[in-house]
């Protein structure tokens, strides 16, 4: 039988569990959020100057939610702007053993219910850093066929291979500077994307701009030309 100071000390016992389990999640994430660093962009402007031109622009973030990002989308292009969390999606795969090698491609395939030629910008952030091969190419196919001649798509390729357990929020403080903020993943990095293999995966949309960041991580900017011969 428990003596009267046993719930007491089943619930030390519970806190003890608890606040190790948050010290643990703690130690697994970078500073926090009070240390968030800003980094320079200089995809976003040139994406930005692509949309600007065409009234009320349909744009699709592949990202998570963040509320300063739709602010700041509106006010700068009055678009519309859809937002479609992939990285949940990536996470939900990774969570359930993701069944069959060919499960998240089908998925990836089949996931956006949108037209084709029915967007002017796509913003991707570094998800396909997250992809395995077959993943990135049903992803990247779905995203060319969205797309419309002349519309715009930002991705972020990191350059030097990480197994970081957690996902990265890019915040928006301005056209030429971006915060990372980190969050917990149960999906690490898969693999690190090559020139060559980057621009292979969106064999129907032409490089813009490529820039190369001091913070190791390659900016591209494609474009979707009239018809697939037309690379200039």
């Amino acid at each position: 039988m428990l003596g009267d100071g046993a719930p007491r000390a089943l619930s030390d016992l519970f806190s003890l569990l608890g606040g190790r389990r948050a010290a643990d999640e703690a130690a697994a994430l970078p500073p926090p959020l009070s240390q968030e660093p800003v980094f320079p962009t200089k995809a976003l402007q040139k994406f930005l100057s692509c949309l600007a031109a065409r009234p009320a622009p349909a744009v699709l973030d592949l990202g998570p939610v963040v509320g300063s990002n739709l602010t700041f989308f509106c006010e700068e292009l009055g678009c519309k702007l859809f937002v479609e969390d992939l990285f949940r999606d990536l996470d939900r795969y990774a969570q359930q053993g993701e069944g069959s090698a060919d499960a998240l491609p089908r998925f990836l395939a089949e996931r956006f219910p949108q037209p084709d030629a029915s967007l002017d910008g796509v913003l991707c952030w570094d998800l396909f850093d997250y992809l395995d091969r077959p993943a990135a190419q049903a992803l990247a196919q779905q995203l060319t066929r969205m797309l419309r001649v002349g519309g715009a798509l930002m991705g972020f390729f990191t350059t030097v291979a990480s197994q970081d357990p957690w996902y990265i929020k890019f915040v928006i403080d301005d056209e030429k500077n971006l915060r990372q903020r980190p969050y917990l993943a149960a999906r690490a990095r898969q693999r690190v994307l090559q020139n060559r293999d980057i621009i292979k995966l969106f064999d129907g949309l032409r490089v813009s701009d490529s820039f190369l960041l001091k913070t190791n991580v390659r900016e591209i900017l494609f474009r979707k030309p009239e018809y697939l011969g037309d690379r200039s």
